[in-house]
């Protein structure tokens, strides 16, 4: 029997709702010591009055300091945290590193929405398949012989997603007084978040018929058109990982681009983030920019929804780093990214200059995409989700064995020891 008595996890911050108690909670059933450092009373809430919970009510200022202590005082052997480059997170990434520490970073699914990441060390632009070619990844995939897992015919969390988010901001905004220091790390207050996440969950039925209506003109109106991909201005991939400091900024560059390279009977769609919670004017904005280079009449905006739809007929894509664009690429179609991205590879990416993308845009490699989704999906994508109960079961199945084994996903499988993954069909 295998005894895992020396493993000591401390747990940093997670996605919003259950699943880093819940993972907390197998980890201790397997035998290793688990605490949870919350920030504020979000944290606190989602740590159901677990023991091991540590409140940290110090300043960002000190919190390097405390990290230190408490890995050392607790004899800390591992750290768990979703997204790396949150302030608090990136320095004691810093320090675990130093220490010799085993890092575990969970992130939205680069194949999401029915897989989430797992990786060691860090995600999208700090992901050691920024350095991985194709090739590389070829010859790791000679030891495997797996059956590429399809996702369910329905599986959807967003509801869930969309609520826990209101839900943890409720906590931070009215019972934070035992965490007067917290900062949160994106610059919009804490009671402004609250509110947008609360006004999207009642606004869900209109969002829903404003999509409905945009999506059918694109989609009957017997148009050519290019599929921009937007991102949250505020998320971490946006900001550490792309050149721009704004949407506007992205916005600007892509419709002069479609401005000076589209032929004239070429539309551009701008299909804005799921969780899109109208913080930044992105609508005004584009509909500003187009006047003023003359395109107003052939661009269209939806708000969020189902991106396959819009994949059927779309003939290029272009973004600056998001995750969606994996479904781009799935779908053979000409795919143009400006940040940096774990996808990004010269076999599939096109390294055209945009008007002339726009203009003949030429074919990604369809064959080299296929081995790199592989090898995505015997490594570092794991089915299941953060916000459902279904998708936390099919995570939970998985992801512990996956975090208590000595090797990372990457060279589990070059070792040829991964085991076999489950199919996405099973989901109860």
């Amino acid at each position: 029997m295998t005894n895992y008595a020396n493993r000591h996890f401390l747990f940093l911050q997670g996605p919003h709702g259950p699943f880093f108690h819940r993972l907390g909670q197998m980890l201790r059933a397997a035998g290793a010591k688990v605490w949870r450092v919350g920030f504020n009373a979000g944290d606190r809430a989602f740590s159901f009055g677990d023991a091991g919970f540590i409140p940290y009510t110090g300043t960002p200022d000190e919190w390097a300091d405390y990290f230190k202590h408490l890995v050392n005082d607790r004899g800390i052997t591992d750290i768990v945290l979703y997204g790396d480059v949150r302030p608090i997170h990136a320095q004691a990434v810093d320090i675990a590193r130093d220490q010799g520490l085993t890092i575990h970073v969970f992130e939205e699914g680069y194949m999401r929405p029915y897989w989430v990441t797992y990786e060691r060390g860090g995600t999208n632009g700090n992901s050691r398949l920024m350095q991985m070619s194709i090739d590389d990844m070829r010859k790791d995939l000679e030891r495997s012989d797996m059956d590429i897992p399809e996702p369910p015919a329905h599986w959807g969390d967003m509801r869930q997603h969309v609520f826990y988010g209101a839900l943890y901001h409720w906590f931070v905004m009215f019972r934070n007084r035992e965490f007067r220091n917290f900062r949160p790390h994106r610059e919009l207050p804490v009671t402004r978040e609250a509110a947008l996440y609360t006004k999207r969950l009642l606004l869900m039925p209109l969002i829903a018929l404003d999509r409905m209506i945009s999506t059918t003109r694109v989609r009957f109106g017997g148009f050519p058109y290019h599929l921009v991909l937007l991102q949250l201005e505020h998320d971490s991939n946006f900001q550490r990982h792309s050149p721009f400091a704004t949407m506007e900024e992205f916005l600007r560059v892509v419709i002069d681009g479609f401005a000076k390279g589209a032929p004239h009977h070429h539309h551009l769609v701008f299909k804005a983030h799921p969780l899109e919670n109208d913080k930044s004017p992105t609508r005004k904005n584009i509909k500003r920019i187009a006047a003023e280079l003359g395109v107003a009449d052939r661009i269209h905006y939806i708000r969020g929804g189902k991106l396959a739809r819009l994949l059927d007929h779309a003939r290029t894509a272009v973004t600056v780093n998001s995750t969606a664009a994996q479904q781009v690429l799935w779908r053979s179609i000409p795919l143009k990214v400006f940040g940096a991205a774990v996808y990004d590879k010269p076999e599939f990416v096109s390294t055209l200059p945009l008007p002339q993308f726009f203009a003949q845009p030429g074919r990604p490699d369809n064959r080299a995409y296929r081995d790199y989704r592989r090898f995505l999906l015997e490594t570092s994508q794991v089915p299941g989700g953060f916000y459902s109960s279904r998708g936390r079961r099919q995570l939970m199945r998985q992801i512990v064995d996956m975090m208590l084994d000595n090797e990372d996903p990457y060279d589990a499988l070059r070792s040829g020891k991964i085991a076999p993954r489950q199919s996405l069909r099973v989901v109860n």
